[in-house]
């Protein structure tokens, strides 16, 4: 099957601001139509990155291309964008339709297409019945919906997110991210959205470009960063709760895989109590939160403290000794110095690939 062609392509991009370091060096590649999530914890350069494709900010080497047009010296009006950032950056004394619909006027389109564009986006974000209301008269969560109304109503094939659900409570950034998504798709446009929260990325992206120190740690489908993590930083922050980097040397010989040195990691759900005679980790019960079909306990071991999720209600109270342990499959070994994950160590068995089916 043939790839898709590239949409966006960033060359040997980096921006710095004297002795401070956004992005130090970065290749990236993103096909038309996919949603690409920049994931990472603060300062590692994602939004940065962002603001280097919109041209908000100018690399100081490298090229940005979109659509096979260098645009890297580019203002954002001409390189054929929309943006939606945190704030909602409405005008508050403007209607609904007034706000979603001025980028339109300050273009010049015709009224007869204000129009059109105008039903089409309040159709799709569900703001039919609020043309005529204020910004202070809506939610939070219908202020963003009019944000992306606006970018919509843009027509543009690219479409640039910087953390634009963090206003949100809960339960309306679930909402909300599952409108987006559903939005790209019937749109077919090409999505890059910036966000510090895995849980956001897992359920959105296409692929997900995970970044740490201005670098691009790993990139891939989000079922391969969980099942595949290519380095232990990967492995920790991709999944919730995050996965227990264990050192080898201080685990059972049953449960070190043969590592003199090295990290075993292993997944929350993965984690299980040990049966009669069974090997497994001596662990002590620091904490139980019981979530309905599941309950995660806390534990502490002398490999350090790792939180295992278990089916139902298991009898485990605060204060108890376990044993813990996991089967060799679900297993993910590391260099302990250089974090790289280690696919086939000498005289071991590689740990079994897992497929996982997704759904958007």
């Amino acid at each position: 099957m043939t790839s898709p062609a590239p949409f966006i392509v960033l060359t040997g991009i980096t921006k710095s601001w004297g002795d401070s370091q956004g992005v130090a060096g970065i290749d990236l590649t993103i096909a038309r139509g996919d949603f690409v999530v920049l994931l990472g914890p603060s300062g590692c350069g994602k939004s940065t990155t962002l603001r280097l494709i919109a041209g908000l900010e100018t690399p100081n080497t490298g090229r940005v291309l979109i659509d096979g047009k260098d645009v890297t010296a580019l203002p954002p009006a001409h390189r054929g964008l929309s943006m939606v950032f945190q704030s909602y950056a409405l005008f508050p004394h403007l209607s609904v339709a007034e706000n979603i619909i001025f980028g339109l006027r300050v273009r010049g389109l015709p009224k007869a297409e204000r129009s059109e564009r105008l039903e089409k986006a309040l159709s799709l974000t569900g703001l039919k019945g609020y043309e005529d209301r204020k910004p202070s008269a809506l939610s939070g969560g219908q202020r963003q919906r009019v944000a992306l109304a606006r970018a919509i109503v843009a027509g543009h094939p690219l479409c640039l997110m910087d953390e634009p659900l963090s206003n949100l409570d809960a339960k309306l950034r679930h909402e909300v991210r599952q409108e987006i998504r559903q939005l790209q798709q019937e749109l077919g446009m090409t999505v890059v959205y910036v966000t510090h929260d895995q849980t956001e990325a897992m359920g959105m992206a296409d692929r997900i470009v995970l970044m740490k120190n201005g670098l691009i740690e790993q990139q891939g489908p989000p079922e391969d960063l969980y099942e595949q993590p290519a380095t232990a930083f990967a492995a920790s922050f991709v999944g919730s709760p995050p996965m227990a980097l264990l050192p080898a040397g201080k685990l059972p010989p049953a449960l070190s895989a043969g590592l003199a040195d090295g990290l075993i990691g292993v997944r929350p759900e993965a984690l299980r109590l040990a049966g009669a005679g069974e090997a497994g980790l001596p662990a002590r019960v620091t904490g139980v939160e019981f979530l309905g079909g599941e309950t995660l306990v806390y534990l502490d071991s002398a490999a350090g403290a790792l939180i295992a999720k278990l089916p139902g209600r298991p009898a485990v109270v605060r204060g108890s000794d376990v044993q813990i342990t996991w089967s060799a499959s679900d297993r993910h070994l590391f260099e302990a110095a250089s974090g790289k994950r280690i696919s086939n160590p000498a005289g071991l068995s590689a740990p079994a690939e897992r497929k996982t089916g997704r759904m958007v």
